[in-house]
């Protein structure tokens, strides 16, 4: 697990940088961006086709490929909480031609695991957040609880006997439930399953009573009456389960976790094409039919800069390093 004080420069490279620790300075005169890209880009997901991360790879792929006039190509590397998607990605050829999409595990990974196979500090340059979306606590219908309150009471009344899902260790889902049951004092099981789509299989089964997932891929279950809405993980209602409150407003005020998913480039990308890559993205992710169908999935288009990134980089690092450590959770496998 990375020192303090190995954080604390990851914190201030980002936030000098304005694009990423690790980035050469560039020969003045240069424009690497000017011939960007040259050839095809391939886009890597660290994790399995179908969730949040694979859906903003393959939306923004194809738009990429029309302004660009290159192909780009999502490529599925699933595995280890996403470090070996990630580690491809570390060690490809800093030119913008091969990037990663993320989510909450990139900021984790640093505190679970004693040693990674690439430098989170060094080996990845921000270049922007994609889009929002919030988590859903879900719940088979057979759990006698229909409130946050309610859970909350059954769950304190038997210690240690009611179940939860995740889609593995240092995942959204998995984070949401530690903080959620650190909030609210609570001891339940957790289940890990491989994938989120394996995790909420279980839970309509029966076979685990809930878990924690984004709300796009819960609402067809929640509106069927195969799974019951309890509460939501952002500060705000969800637009697309509005009469869901939050965990802010059922008792755990302050409760607030947001599901994202973002584009790192290897390290030491050139500035110019780090910012080139940037504005094209903020540009599809604001097109009217792009919005359209981030919304249909529960996002929100964000488009932030290098330098945004990089802060909420560093705010989400400081909130999971927390409670990681407060919690005593560790990883199934140390690298």
């Amino acid at each position: 697990m990375p020192t303090f004080w190995k954080v604390v420069s990851f914190a201030v490279a980002l936030c000098g940088t304005g694009v990423g620790a690790g980035q050469a300075a560039q020969p003045k005169g240069a424009d690497p961006a000017a011939a960007y890209p040259a050839r095809p880009i391939r886009i890597v997901i660290p994790s399995t086709p179908g969730g949040g991360n694979d859906f903003l790879g393959r939306l923004i792929a194809p738009k990429l490929t029309e302004s660009w006039r290159q192909q780009v190509v999502v490529d599925n590397r699933p595995g280890a909480g996403g470090i070996i998607g990630s580690e491809i990605v570390a060690r490809a050829a800093p030119d913008g031609h091969t990037l990663l999409i993320v989510a909450t595990g990139y900021t984790v990974n640093p505190f679970l695991y004693r040693k990674l196979p690439y430098d989170t500090v060094k080996d990845f340059a921000p270049v922007t957040v994609l889009g929002k979306t919030t988590h859903v606590l879900v719940s088979h219908p057979s759990l006698a609880s229909k409130t946050i309150k309610e859970l909350l009471a059954l769950a304190k009344s038997k210690p240690g006997s009611l179940t939860y899902a995740h889609s593995g260790v240092g995942t959204g889902g998995h984070l949401s439930v530690e903080l959620f049951k650190k909030m609210a004092g609570l001891n339940m099981v957790g289940v890990a399953y491989k994938g989120a789509g394996a995790s909420t299989a279980a839970v309509l089964s029966g076979e685990v009573q809930m878990l924690f997932t984004q709300v796009a891929p819960a609402i067809p279950h929640v509106r069927a009456g195969r799974l019951r809405a309890l509460a939501t993980t952002s500060l705000a209602r969800s637009t697309e389960l509005p009469d869901v409150p939050t965990l802010s407003e059922s008792g755990l005020t302050g409760y607030a976790v947001d599901a994202w998913g973002a584009m790192l480039a290897p390290g030491k990308t050139p500035p110019r094409i780090v910012a080139k890559l940037q504005a094209e993205l903020a540009k599809i992710l604001h097109l009217p039919e792009t919005k359209a169908r981030l919304a249909n999935f529960g996002f929100e288009p964000v488009g932030s800069t290098p330098p945004e990134f990089a802060a909420f980089i560093r705010s989400e690092m400081e909130k999971w390093s927390k409670l990681i450590r407060d919690a005593g959770i560790k990883a199934e496998q140390m690298y």
